[in-house]
């Protein structure tokens, strides 16, 4: 008997196989299938109650927050209040567009922070960021905003004072303190406008006292007061405030190769600020008194006996000529006769610049103070009236 002979009623068993197998599989499969399942879903809807919060998907309880610590007490305290006298200021500068440059638009140019001097609309900020500006707005802590006028610049100490029209009751001055009895540790607080975010506080210490540093107009700003709390672009002109939220700087400038905070900001020291505003307000010419004399260059006099500054020259009609100080000069002979040698101003040992600098800056023009000069090996104590420097 040959394959092909067989009949074909012995094919059927092979073609029922067939189809049984894969039937087989299948119920396999979805019985497999179902065991997952019992072993996966109870720990989904445990991972699914916990991503929603608790148990059915409710929120978690919370944990009570208990009271703040004093020190964050008095430093919220101290931000409400001293954000109230905190502004904005935007500066613009004309544009011009259009194919004929004929359409002239204002539009803004920079940002930076100020504070309010007093409830007449005084503002006070940094003469750089409103350098070169047509125009200036200033943001109250309301958000209203007011058009600026300037009432007088400063340069040379990196100063300058606008002035808003607006309601007495909207403009809480900035209550003052002192810079000549800070100390190193002192905690401060800074407030402005970094990168355009207002009301923004920063933290920290001072970290040193008398650095100098330069104004914008050239000339060297003394006794300057390091910090450690973040200063960024848009900081410049905001206060600097002690735990009690007095002004005892200007933030002005940073040490930093990016232009951004790397730890080290400088701000004015409020006695210097106390001084040259008002002078601005009034609008005089911001001036430092003097004792109308010419110093020798120290390192020309480091080895004097008498420890000192001695006097080159005296200014004709200053308080130093009229109360007979002398300066350097010569004899009959053509032989040098040494100038006085300024050892105390109002009681303070005198033996570099900055001791007379610092002496000075306590005084006013009209001032009466004793001067204790060394001639020909005797001392003498001689009154002498400052008056205004005239430069800088």
């Amino acid at each position: 008997m040959a394959f092909e002979d067989l009949p074909t009623g012995m094919e059927r068993p092979v073609r029922r196989a067939s189809t049984f197998m894969p039937w087989t599989q299948w119920a396999l499969l979805v019985l497999l299938l179902v065991l997952i399942a019992i072993q996966i879903i109870p720990h989904a809807q445990r991972w699914i109650s916990r991503a929603a919060g608790g148990p059915d998907g409710q929120p978690r309880a919370i944990t009570a927050r208990g009271d703040l610590a004093n020190d964050e007490k008095s430093t919220i305290e101290l931000y409400d209040q001293s954000r109230l006298s905190v502004v904005h200021i935007t500066t613009l500068a004309d544009r011009r567009a259009g194919p004929s440059g004929f359409n002239v638009r204002e539009v803004p140019t920079g940002t930076g922070s100020g504070f309010l001097w007093d409830d007449k609309g005084h503002v006070v900020t940094n003469f750089h960021v409103i350098q070169g500006a047509n125009g200036a707005e200033v943001t109250l802590n309301d958000h209203r905003s007011f058009r600026a006028s300037l009432v007088g610049a400063a340069p040379e100490f990196d100063l300058a004072v606008l002035r808003i029209d607006a309601p007495p009751d909207a403009l809480p001055p900035i209550p003052l303190g002192v810079s000549h009895d800070l100390r190193v540790g002192q905690k401060v607080y800074a407030i402005g406008n970094p990168f355009g975010l207002d009301q923004t506080l920063t933290t920290g210490i001072i970290s040193a006292l008398g650095r100098e540093i330069d104004s914008v107009g050239g000339q060297k700003i003394s006794d300057a007061i390091q910090t450690d709390a973040a200063i960024n672009p848009g900081n410049s002109g905001g206060p600097l405030l002690d735990s009690a939220g007095r002004l005892i700087g200007v933030n002005t400038s940073i040490v930093s190769p990016s232009g951004s905070f790397s730890g080290i900001g400088f701000a004015i020291p409020v006695d210097e600020v106390n001084r040259v505003v008002p002078q601005l307000i009034s609008g005089g010419k911001p001036t430092k008194p003097g004792l109308g004399v010419v110093l020798m260059p120290q390192a020309s006099t480091r080895d004097m006996p008498v420890p000192g500054l001695m006097v080159s020259r005296v200014v004709e009609g200053g308080g130093a000529a009229r109360a007979g100080i002398r300066g350097t000069s010569t004899d009959l002979r053509g032989r040098p006769v040494l100038g006085d040698i300024i050892t105390r101003v109002s009681g303070k040992t005198i033996r570099t610049l900055k001791d007379l600098q610092d002496v000075l800056k306590s005084h006013t023009s009209g001032d009466k103070v004793p001067v204790a000069v060394i001639r020909d090996g005797e001392e003498l104590e001689l009154p002498v009236t400052l008056a205004p420097l005239s430069g800088f």
